[in-house]
């Protein structure tokens, strides 16, 4: 491979990273560096300034605002976007419902959605998972039920991530029970979080967070045009959503910053003068994840390159697979370097512990997910024994 970009994806690289640290605003990129968890209005309005930009949906139809750019250049965007601390568009509109409608929607469903979606207008949330449904997602139980041109949906969800900030929810739901397979006979909805029967209930999580929610269905009625696509062929369009969900997950770029910010840390002198990284079993772990980090960024600008008609690398389970493990050892890692005080202590107004320090316990405990979502490191690692190795 080549190591050096080309001429143009310099040019787009230099373009982006002015762009990323001029036109986002300081306050919510120094928020991002600190390990802060951002407000609903500070995720809004950065999206709102990437679209401003045109950089809020690049994988998008360039008639919806894509841009039609390389796997490349799309690698290029995201490892700059996350290395500037831009937060990047929310997920659940930018990777996943947006490109589902934009591919299998209505006209009339693209009209009404995408502008909104691609400007966090509309803040959507996932229904996918359901209890007993986690992994094994095709055996949801949430039905559907057609009552002239309404659906009456019945059931529930769980680990619905930021339900509580949602104004729509993408909901999988069993609209023919009598399918002779449990993939087949589920269809894809669209409709209000607002809409009676929807109630949200939080889940404290092990970090005191509540990041994720249930969601309960009681006989909500929704309009049978909110329906995506084809009847019954929802579990297509899910597949689809989830290739996209996966796309970035390996987030060499912000996965770079905190390590960058937590080596700062690390060589500020401490009360008695010491600092951590002269330590050097400290020092010695800081040198083997920045390697390691080289080798993952090296591996995903190769997967980027090597991308053709669209097809995912397998080599992308890799990225998946280390990306995971690598955010999770740098969050170990700062946790080690702030101390033992910090577990006892915490952080706030009333205490010595510094902000980043008192962030590292609960950043460390909520990183656990990373190893879980977007397919398990279990399953990406019988995907690289079989497609890679051919084992």
């Amino acid at each position: 491979m080549r190591l050096a970009l080309s001429a143009e994806d310099a040019q787009l690289q230099q373009e982006l990273r002015e762009f990323f640290t001029t036109k986002v605003p300081q306050e919510i990129r120094d928020a991002v560096r600190n390990g802060e968890e951002l407000t609903k209005e500070q995720i809004v309005a950065s999206q709102q300034a990437l679209n401003a930009g045109g950089y809020a949906v690049p994988n998008w139809p360039v008639e919806w605002g894509g841009k039609g750019w390389t796997p490349l250049q799309r690698h290029i965007w995201l490892d700059e976007m996350q290395t500037a601390g831009v937060p990047a568009p929310l997920p659940f509109n930018a990777g996943m419902v947006g490109p589902v409608i934009a591919t299998f929607g209505s006209q009339e469903q693209k009209e009404r959605f995408l502008p909104a979606t691609a400007n966090l207008d509309i803040w959507w949330c996932q229904g996918f998972s359901e209890p007993d449904a986690g992994s094994d997602l095709a055996s949801l139980r949430t039905t559907a039920v057609r009552d002239g041109d309404e659906w009456v949906v019945n059931g529930q969800k769980t680990w619905t991530t930021l339900g509580q900030h949602a104004d729509w929810i993408f909901c999988l739901v069993r609209t023919n029970p009598e399918a002779p397979k449990k993939q087949q006979g589920i269809s894809f909805l669209l409709f209000e979080m607002s809409t009676p029967g929807v109630t949200v209930r939080p889940i404290k999580l092990i970090d005191g967070g509540y990041e994720v929610n249930e969601v309960f269905f009681d006989n909500v009625r929704v309009p049978a045009d909110q329906l995506v696509g084809e009847e019954n062929r929802g579990w297509d369009y899910a597949k689809f959503l989830l290739g996209n969900e996966r796309d970035g997950i390996g987030a060499t770029g912000s996965t770079k910053l905190r390590l960058q910010v937590l080596k700062e840390h690390a060589s500020a002198p401490l009360a008695d003068g010491t600092r951590p990284i002269d330590d050097p079993a400290v020092a010695a772990r800081f040198a083997s994840l920045e390697n390691q980090l080289l080798s993952l960024e090296l591996t995903a600008l190769r997967v980027a390159g090597a991308s053709k008609n669209g097809k995912p690398d397998p080599v992308s389970s890799i990225l998946k697979l280390t990306g995971s493990q690598l955010q999770q050892a740098v969050s170990e890692l700062a946790v080690d370097v702030a101390g033992g005080d910090v577990l006892a202590a915490g952080a706030g107004d009333d205490s010595d512990v510094p902000m980043w320090a008192g962030h590292s316990v609960p950043t460390y405990l909520n990183l656990r997910k990373v190893s879980i979502y977007g397919g398990s490191n279990e399953v990406q690692r019988q995907i690289i024994a079989g497609t890679i190795l051919g084992l």
